[in-house]
């Protein structure tokens, strides 16, 4: 059976475009309800039981069975171990990759990230203090998937925020396990670790991790048990269990956001070579069935060109499968009325990544305002803001770039207003104060505000 990958063809000139425009944008996020039912119940179950649910658990989903949670813990001796374990190439490339995305999170701590003050004239000092959160939990997942990537992410910025603990949560499933896509019939006492993740935690430096995962890993980290400590925030990828128990927890513990599917929009001019659009296209496609690729271009020929590449290099990929049904279900190569326009449809989409690939980024880049993640010029591949580039590739998607951020130091971090009023700044706001709280009908606002009217403190 030949593989097949048929993005849709779409141009703006056409009476339909809107109509199939919608049709190809849209994602339901809605969660299944009886995956939210059973998210509900490990959440309360985790609550209530602690490490002995979160044991349970693992043993049903992921087939590891252990006597207690100290035989889930990993330690900073097996970090080491995995680092030592694997090739030298990869061993840099950790090191690379860490070293660039460390480098780029403390010049936006720098930037952005610091406390500041001022005084009025009347001496009243105001300002903001920034203060990073004692302690981060990190999703990693693991099983189907491994992203020590992801793992560099997310523990680094906290890290060069001053969060003092990160704990990790990565599964490492039974082959067979129900987290495997198996029956679940057969257990162990040892699950599949990835050595690349914990080498990964080496070089992030995180403070403890536990072979967990699922909503009971969320709820262990939300709630603390007597092994696993409570965090003041969770982030990292999962499934939809994982999903669902982040946004049941919100508020227990804060959240970086509830990814979607993956995506790329490729804005090109015509001038990058056609097999490069169509890999970048690929590259977002092998992610998922429901990740989505984009291409908009004025230039018809240039579409056919990147559809020619895209049947000539399918067969070659190892997930064409996936590929193909991703593009087929959801790509689309968009035919506009000019570059000016293509910008307008990205700022409709708010991609999560964007590349614009021509030969003049730079005159089209002030004309993107919503994007996760915008990637200039025809050398600028996604995949390498994935790995190395340097910023965070934890990124809002589904069209949440409208008013949402990628994932930084600023997450790991919170805000405290400093306010320190004068004996003359309270002249001057103690009436302003009064006024308002009056009007509002709030008599003891009002009044402490007018008790230090033209009284000075009396000395102790």
């Amino acid at each position: 059976m030949t593989l097949v990958a048929a993005p849709a063809r779409l141009s703006t000139a056409a009476a339909t475009f809107e109509a199939d425009f919608a049709a190809r944008l849209h994602w339901s996020a809605d969660t299944d309800a009886a995956i939210e039912q059973r998210v509900a119940d490990i959440l309360a179950d985790v609550q209530k039981r602690g490490d002995a649910a979160v044991l349970e658990y693992t043993a049903r989903f992921d087939g590891l069975s252990a006597p207690n949670m100290a035989a889930l813990e990993l330690t900073q001796a097996d970090f080491k171990a995995a680092f030592d374990a694997i090739p030298q190439a990869q061993r840099d490339a950790l090191q690379a990759a860490a070293q660039r995305v460390r480098s780029y999170h403390e010049a936006q701590k720098k930037a952005s990230g610091e406390s500041w003050s001022y005084r009025d004239e009347d001496g009243t000092l105001l300002g903001q203090k920034v203060t990073p959160l004692d302690r981060v939990g990190i999703y990693v997942p693991g099983g189907k998937a491994a992203y020590p990537s992801s793992l560099l992410m997310n523990a680094i910025p906290a890290h060069v925020a001053g969060v003092q603990e990160i704990i990790m949560v990565v599964p490492t499933p039974v082959r067979g396990s129900v987290a495997t896509g198996g029956t679940g019939e057969g257990t162990s006492t040892k699950g599949e670790r990835n050595e690349l993740v914990l080498a990964a935690a080496y070089v992030a430096g995180v403070t403890r991790a536990f072979t967990i995962g699922g909503a009971q890993a969320v709820a262990a980290l939300a709630y603390g048990t007597a092994t696993v400590p409570k965090v003041d925030k969770i982030t990292g990828p999962g499934n939809a269990y994982v999903a669902s128990a982040k946004k049941r927890v919100f508020g227990t513990v804060g959240i970086d956001m509830i990814a979607g599917p993956s995506e790329i929009l490729v804005l090109a001019d015509g001038t990058t070579p056609p097999d490069w659009v169509a890999m970048d296209l690929f590259s977002q496609a092998e992610h998922d069935e429901l990740a989505q690729s984009i291409l908009l271009c004025p230039d018809a020929a240039y579409l056919d060109a990147v559809q020619r590449e895209i049947d000539r290099l399918l067969p070659t990929m190892p997930r064409a499968e996936i590929i193909a049904k991703s593009l087929t279900g959801r790509g689309a190569l968009i035919l506009t009325k000019d570059m000016e326009e293509a910008c307008a449809i990205s700022n409709r989409i708010a991609p999560e990544h964007l590349e614009v690939s021509s030969t003049d980024p730079h005159r089209w880049e002030p004309l993107l305002r919503h994007a996760g993640a915008i990637f200039l010029g025809a050398y600028t591949s996604e995949s390498l803001g994935d790995y190395c580039a340097g910023p965070n590739h934890v990124l809002p998607t589904s069209g949440t770039a409208r008013f949402s951020s990628p994932l930084g130091v600023y997450d790991f971090q919170k805000r405290s207003s400093i306010i320190e009023v004068s004996e003359a700044g309270a002249q001057v706001l103690g009436t302003i104060a009064a006024e308002l709280a009056y009007g509002e009908g709030l008599q003891a606002h009002a009044q402490a505000a007018e008790m230090r009217l033209k009284t000075p403190l009396k000395p102790r």
